[in-house]
């Protein structure tokens, strides 16, 4: 799986891993996750890159909302999550968006 979630009682946040592998980036150096929760900024939010091959982040997100977002890879190559919670059309561009619902 390439989203865990882990809701967090104290802070009542859902605290989200994502894992983008190896497969989707073989030759990536580095990797952003963008979306909803960082305005859709390409470089606000870097994923590090495991012995693996593949990249990592966890972010701690307002639980009971849905969140788009997608990987920018190398600054050049957008890729969805494979095991998204579901995918909706982009608002200003003809592809879909990954989502993760928490």
């Amino acid at each position: 799986m390439s989203i865990k979630k882990h809701y967090v009682k104290s802070t009542g946040k859902t605290k989200c891993t994502f894992r983008l592998p190896k497969q989707a980036a073989p030759n990536a150096s580095e990797v952003y996750i963008v979306g909803d929760f960082n305005e859709w900024d390409p470089k606000a939010t870097p994923m590090t890159k495991l012995k693996t091959g593949e990249f990592k982040v966890e972010l701690e997100l307002e639980s009971g909302q849905d969140y788009q977002f997608r990987y920018c890879i190398d600054g050049e190559q957008w890729e969805n999550d494979w095991e998204a919670d579901n995918y909706v059309p982009a608002k200003s561009l003809p592809v879909e968006n990954s989502v993760v619902a928490v």
